[in-house]
């Protein structure tokens, strides 16, 4: 399994962010071949995280691709900065 990790700073409204995703990117990423998982973390004090899990690294990878670019055309507004982006294989779970 092969995770993408996205941290965005300086999310002027978390709850607007997590309803946009929860409605227009969750649906998204779900298509997605080898989608495992998906979670939108708020973790407070304007920083949101997401977690993307995927059978194999070119889901992970085209996941990064898709949330960027979801990213920029549906949330520019509330997520003012680029994310912090890491990803790479899933060495141990429970």
């Amino acid at each position: 399994m092969y995770a993408a990790v996205r941290r965005y700073e300086g999310v002027t409204d978390a709850a607007e962010a997590a309803r946009v995703v929860k409605e227009g990117f969750v649906p998204l990423i779900r298509r997605v071949p080898g989608f495992v998982a998906y979670y939108w973390i708020d973790a407070g004090d304007g920083v949101m995280v997401s977690t993307s899990v995927f059978q194999d690294r070119a889901g992970a990878e085209a996941s990064i691709s898709r949330a960027s670019e979801f990213a920029r055309d549906n949330l520019a507004a509330v997520l003012p900065t680029p994310p912090r982006v890491m990803a790479g294989e899933v060495v141990a779970s429970a």
